[in-house]
């Protein structure tokens, strides 16, 4: 069987004849390129902090110059993280094939909000801030280490003497003995920079997103969700708008000429029953029409808002219905239509269902999030198994990042409350 991993070459006792042994090395390499401009963008911007902290460390008050660098350090290094890991990441998913050919997945799609929003994102940018900080250490004792090897290699070459820790090393034939141990040390070496290429490559997957396949198609699927039902509410919106502005004022047209064709006919003539008749088909046309547009998105809903939208649907309601609100801001659109439909369908459940005498709708936000609370006092007992579209509305509210809730014993009340974020 192939050895397709760093981790598990090293294990193998033919370790040091494979290429894996120079493929570590050409990883720590690119390693080494990669972090040098990330350390000094990080030590950069830390500088000015370092200053002041040690001001402050010794009785003294950083002066205004000190104060504003760190300040735009701090600004610039917040900014910049995000943007400069994800290009990171994505590089090293594709290095990371030199020490492990398993498939790595993707980093999150979209636009730079949506990117900001993923979780795999702030991962990158831990992944870019530690290899900044460790790198430098760690790449200045391996070139410690790799010139102390190239010394006791070519000490035999070297002219005059020199010292080497305590031991004097001179050139020709008694430099021999430290050339030998420099070639034992070779293997040690490899394996040291296998371990470390190891290291490196576990830490990689680990917060690349490549270690929790399942999240990331849990991700996936949650965004994709999300986007299905953005392009539903538009859909709806372009159904409502192209009914409203074209369809209903093509019948509005329809039946004032049907109406003016019937006062210009005599009473007694064949014509005027059925052309009465489809006068006040067209007129009941109209109303159906009308509802169902409202039913797509009220207008009400549009201009004024969640609040007056309520109020206008607890006017419409077959029982008594109680309307409080406290909305800081008015929430993006999606959320306000998702609010404005659970507590449509609510209420129709509550008409239908319940047996209840009044209810009470309650929504109150403070720009980050809506909570939407229907109470009644009917019987209790809801179900969403049992066919009264608590599961729709459940699916339409985690589509739109939210969650329900739902209080229904025997017996009642019934209170079912909604959270819904409010993303800036």
């Amino acid at each position: 069987m192939s050895i397709t991993t760093l981790s598990a070459a090293l294990r193998d006792r033919r370790y040091l004849i494979t290429p894996w042994p120079w493929r570590s090395s050409l990883f720590l390499a690119t390693t080494a390129i990669v972090a040098t401009p990330l350390a000094c963008g990080l030590w950069l911007g830390l500088l000015p902090l370092l200053v002041a902290a040690n001001d402050v460390g010794h009785g003294r008050g950083p002066d205004g110059a000190v104060i504003f660098l760190a300040l735009l350090g701090a600004a610039l290094l917040t900014v910049a993280a995000p943007l400069v890991a994800l290009p990171v990441a994505a590089l090293d998913r594709r290095r990371l094939r030199l020490v492990d050919e398993r498939p790595l997945h993707g980093g999150p799609g979209g636009d730079l909000i949506s990117r900001l929003r993923d979780e795999s994102t702030w991962r990158a940018v831990l992944y870019a801030l530690l290899l900044a900080l460790l790198a430098p250490p760690v790449f200045f004792g391996a070139f410690l280490l790799l010139l102390v090897e190239a010394l006791m290699l070519f000490s035999p070459f070297s002219v005059g003497t020199w010292n080497f820790g305590d031991y004097e090393v001179h050139g020709g034939l008694r430099g021999v003995p430290l050339c030998l141990a420099g070639i034992v040390l070779v293997p040690v070496l490899l394996y040291l920079a296998g371990a470390l290429a190891a290291g490196q490559a576990l830490l990689a997957r680990r917060l690349l997103g490549a270690g929790d396949p399942l999240r990331d198609q849990l991700s996936e699927v949650h965004q994709s969700r999300a986007r299905l039902a953005d392009a539903f509410d538009a859909e709806r919106r372009r159904i409502e708008r192209d009914l409203h502005d074209g369809a209903q004022h093509r019948l509005t047209s329809l039946t004032l000429h049907l109406g003016l064709a019937r006062l210009d006919l005599p009473d007694g003539s064949p014509a005027a029953e059925p052309l009465g008749l489809a006068h006040t088909q067209a007129k009941e046309l109209m109303v159906v029409l009308r509802d169902l547009v409202h039913g797509i998105r009220p207008q009400v809903l549009t201009d004024l808002g969640l609040p007056a939208a309520l109020r206008e649907l607890a006017a419409t309601s077959p029982i008594p219905v109680t309307v409080e609100t406290d909305i800081a801001a008015r929430p993006p659109e999606g959320i306000e239509t998702t609010a404005y439909f659970v507590a449509a369908e609510a209420l129709t459940n509550i008409a239908k269902h319940a047996h209840a005498t009044r209810a009470r709708v309650r929504v109150t936000g403070d720009g980050t999030r809506i909570d939407l609370e229907i109470e009644d006092d009917g019987r209790g007992g809801a179900d969403p198994a049992g066919g009264s579209g608590l599961t729709g509305l459940a699916d339409r509210v985690a589509a739109a990042g939210g969650r329900l809730l739902l209080a229904s014993p025997a017996g009642g009340p019934t209170l079912l409350r909604v959270e819904l974020p409010c993303p800036r």
